[in-house]
C-alpha cells in the first residue's frame, strides 16, 4: 500500500510535469486490410523511442496506466471481432507499485478485427489511451481515423456556431485607455514573494535537519570528508561541492513544472484549484501524517539508494560526490518527502508564478539542508557541540504530523469550496484546527504517546514551550470562532465569514453587496452612473481572502467599496457548469479553440483576453463605458490599496464633469 501510494503521487507530478505540445516519444501510424466485403482487420504502430515504453492493456492492476481503446459507434455501423492483440512485450518487476508490469519496447503493435453491421459504413474512429515512460511518463491519447474504402479520411473539426461567435465576441471588452493597466502596475510581492517562499523553504530544510533521517547524517557525512582525504583542503572542498550538489538536486527537482508555460494560460490556477487534484493532495498529507505518527515507515525503493551508493564508491571524484548526494536525498525522503509534498502544496496557494514559487521554495529547502554540511566542513571541532540524536527527533516528527493533518485539511477545503458542497463551513474547518491543536498540546505535554515513541520520561523545556505556544493558539482560534477577535493572522486558511453554517445576508465578502456576473454589474452600474471595481479572485485564493479581511476590513477602504463603487467579483476556479445555453467554443486571436463549460472558464479566458493577466486576486476600475480609470493592482497594502481607489474616483469625476459641460 505504501508503494502504490507513493508511485502515485510520483506520477501525479509527471503527469502535470508535461504538456501536450512536448514531443511525443511514440510516432504512430495506422492501417487497415480488407479481410471480405464485411470484415476488416485495423492496425495501430507505434514506433518508440529508444530508451522509452507503452503500456500494455494487460499490465497488473495497481500499476502504471494500460492502453485503452474507444471504438466510436460500435453495435451501430460494426461490430468487434474478439479483442485487440498485440505484439510481442516485456514483463519486468516494478519495486514502486510491487506488480508485474507488461510494456511494449521500440515497437507497439494492435490489431483488431471488426465486422460491420452497416455496408454504407465508409470510416471507423478510434481512440487510444495511453501511457509512455522513461525517468518520467506521460499519458497522452491519439485518435485514428480508418478509411475503409480507400478514400481520404475525414476527421471532426470544431466548427464556430452562431452562437459560439456572438459570445466569442462578448466575451471581449473594448476598452478604452487599456495602457494605463500596464503602466506603473502596483503588485507588492511578486519580486519579494519569491524571496518569501525561500525562506519559508529554508524553514523547511532547517527543520527536516531535526529529523531522524538527516540529523545523524551530518557528522558521519562530514567525518568521511574530512578523514577520508589525504589532504585536509580536498576534504574540505568534497564537502562543499557536495552541499551544492544538493542544492542542485532539489532545484532540478523543480524544473519540470516550467514546462507549463507552453500550456493553456489557466492550467496553473485550474491544477491549483482542481476538485480532485485537491483531494488526492488532501489524501496524500494525511498519508503522510501517520508516517510522522509511527505507524509505517515512508521509503523509497531501497534499490535506488544502493544504486546511487554504488555507483558513488565506483566512480568517485566530482562525480562521486554527486552520486552521494542523491543518496542522501534518497535515504532521507521518509521525513524529507512529507515536508517537500507540503511545500509542493504550498506553492498552489501563494501568490504568483506556481512554477517560479516551487523553484525558490526547493531552492531555499536545499540551501538549508546543504548548509551544516558545507559549516562543519570548515569548522570541525564544531561536530562537539552538536547535541546528541535522541527522542526529541521523535517529538519533531509528530508535532510535523500534526502540521501536515492542519495543510491537508486546507486542500479538503478548497474542494468543497470550488465544489460548494457546502460540508467544511468556516465553523467546522476552525473546529476542527482547534482540535488539532489540543491533541497536539496533549501530546507534547505526555497525555499520551505514538508506537514510535521512546520510554517516557521528563518533559524537557524545549518540549514545554511548544506545547504551551500550541495551547495558545488553540485558544486563539477557539476566540476566533467566537467572534471575540478577528483571526486575521489566519487570513485565507480559514474559509471565509460568509461561507458559515449561519445563514447571511450576502454571500459576498464583508457584506458588501456584489455581482458574480460581469453583464449583470455592468448594466447596473450604467444605470446608477458609478465606476466598477472589477474582481478577479477565487474560492481557493489564499491571498484573495487575506485582501478581504485584511484591507478591505480597513474601515476607510470598506467605506469606499460600499459606497462608491460597483463591486463585480469574478470566481476564476469555479467549476459549476454554465446553462447549457451559455456554453460555447471561444475562438483566440490567434485561431485556437477552447471550450466555455463552466464558470471558471468563461472568467479565466475574459481575464487573460481582456487584461493579458491570470493571478489572483487582480482588480481592475472601470467606467461604466469600460474605460480604464487607474493602473491594475493586485495584493498590496490598506492604505496603497485606498490610495488607488481614491485615484480612480478622481479619474472618474473629471470623466463625468468633461462630459457633462
Amino acid at each position: 500500500m505504501r508503494h502504490i501510494i507513493i508511485g502515485f503521487f510520483l506520477l501525479a507530478i509527471q503527469f502535470l510535469s508535461f504538456s501536450q505540445d512536448d514531443e511525443n516519444p511514440v510516432l504512430w501510424s495506422h492501417e487497415v486490410n480488407k479481410i471480405s466485403d464485411t470484415e476488416y482487420e485495423l492496425i495501430i504502430k507505434g514506433d518508440i523511442y529508444e530508451g522509452w515504453h507503452v503500456y500494455s492493456q494487460f499490465t497488473d492492476e495497481g500499476g502504471a496506466l494500460p492502453s485503452e481503446f474507444t471504438f466510436s459507434k460500435v453495435g451501430e455501423e460494426f461490430e468487434l471481432v474478439g479483442g485487440t492483440e498485440e505484439s510481442k512485450t516485456v514483463k519486468e518487476y516494478s519495486d514502486i507499485f510491487e506488480v508485474e508490469e507488461t510494456f511494449f519496447k521500440e515497437e507497439a503493435i494492435f490489431t483488431q478485427r471488426i465486422k460491420l453491421l452497416n455496408p454504407s459504413t465508409k470510416q471507423v474512429k478510434v481512440n487510444l489511451f495511453y501511457q509512455v515512460c522513461k525517468e518520467v511518463c506521460i499519458p497522452a491519447d491519439v485518435d485514428f481515423v480508418f478509411s475503409l474504402d480507400g478514400s481520404e479520411a475525414v476527421v471532426d473539426e470544431i466548427v464556430l456556431d452562431e452562437k459560439s461567435k456572438l459570445l466569442t465576441s462578448n466575451l471581449k471588452l473594448d476598452l478604452k485607455n487599456k495602457a494605463l493597466l500596464s503602466q506603473g502596475q502596483e503588485n507588492i510581492g511578486s519580486g519579494s514573494n519569491l524571496w518569501v517562499i525561500f525562506a519559508l523553504g529554508f524553514l523547511g530544510g532547517l527543520i527536516a535537519l531535526l529529523t531522524p533521517c538527516v540529523f545523524p547524517m551530518i557528522p558521519l557525512t562530514v567525518s568521511f570528508f574530512t578523514k577520508h582525504s589525504k589532504k585536509k583542503s580536498k576534504g574540505i572542498a568534497n564537502a562543499l561541492l557536495y552541499g551544492f550538489f544538493i542544492v542542485l538536486i532539489y532545484f532540478l527537482l523543480s524544473v519540470p513544472f516550467h514546462l507549463f508555460d507552453s500550456v493553456d494560460s489557466q492550467i496553473l490556477n485550474t491544477i491549483a484549484t482542481n476538485v480532485w487534484l485537491n483531494i488526492i493532495f488532501f489524501a496524500i498529507f494525511m498519508f503522510f501524517a501517520f508516517s510522522f505518527f509511527g505507524y509505517y515507515e515512508l521509503t523509497l525503493p531501497s534499490s535506488w539508494a544502493n544504486k546511487m551508493d554504488a555507483a558513488s564508491s565506483k566512480i568517485g571524484g566530482v562525480l562521486g560526490v554527486f552520486f552521494m548526494a542523491i543518496t542522501l536525498a534518497i535515504v532521507s525522503f521518509s521525513c524529507t518527502g512529507p515536508i517537500l509534498g507540503g511545500l509542493l502544496g504550498g506553492t498552489t496557494l501563494a501568490e504568483g508564478d506556481v512554477a517560479m514559487n516551487l523553484t525558490a521554495g526547493m531552492t531555499g529547502f536545499g540551501v538549508a539542508l546543504a548548509f551544516p554540511f558545507a559549516l562543519f566542513a570548515l569548522f570541525p571541532a564544531w561536530l562537539n557541540s552538536l547535541p546528541k540524536s535522541g527522542g526529541w527527533m521523535t517529538t519533531v516528527k509528530v508535532v510535523l504530523g500534526f502540521l501536515e493533518i492542519a495543510l491537508a485539511l486546507k486542500f479538503l477545503s478548497n474542494a468543497d469550496l470550488v465544489g460548494h458542497w457546502g460540508i467544511l463551513k468556516r465553523e467546522v474547518f476552525l473546529g476542527i484546527w482547534i482540535l488539532i491543536g489540543l491533541l497536539m498540546t496533549l501530546y507534547l505535554f505526555g497525555v499520551f504517546r505514538f508506537p514510535h515513541d521512546g520510554p517516557k520520561a521528563k518533559l524537557s523545556k524545549g518540549r514545554i514551550i511548544v506545547g504551551a505556544v500550541s495551547a495558545i493558539f488553540s485558544l486563539y482560534l477557539v476566540l476566533g470562532l467566537a467572534n471575540v477577535t478577528s483571526l486575521k493572522l489566519l487570513s485565507g486558511f480559514p474559509p471565509p465569514d460568509f461561507y458559515s453554517i449561519f445563514e447571511k445576508e450576502s454571500d459576498c465578502p464583508l457584506g458588501i453587496d456584489c455581482f458574480k456576473d460581469f453583464d449583470t454589474g455592468l448594466a447596473y452600474a450604467k444605470e446608477n452612473n458609478k465606476p466598477i471595481l472589477l474582481d478577479f479572485t477565487g474560492w481557493a485564493c489564499v491571498n484573495c481572502r487575506k485582501m478581504e479581511e485584511n484591507v478591505w476590513s480597513e474601515p476607510d477602504v470598506y467605506e469606499i467599496l460600499n459606497n462608491d463603487y460597483v463591486l463585480i467579483s469574478l470566481y476564476v476556479d469555479d467549476r459549476k457548469e454554465l446553462p447549457e445555453e451559455e456554453q460555447f467554443n471561444f475562438q483566440y486571436d490567434s485561431g485556437r479553440i477552447k471550450r466555455i463549460g463552466n464558470i471558471a472558464q468563461k472568467w479565466g479566458t475574459f481575464q487573460d483576453v481582456n487584461f493579458n493577466a491570470v493571478s489572483q486576486p487582480f482588480y481592475v476600475l472601470l467606467s461604466p463605458d469600460l474605460e480604464v480609470l487607474n493602473t491594475s493592482i493586485q495584493n498590496t497594502d490598506a492604505n496603497s490599496y485606498k490610495v488607488w481607489l481614491e485615484e480612480g474616483l478622481r479619474a472618474f469625476e473629471k470623466k463625468v464633469i468633461s462630459s457633462n459641460p
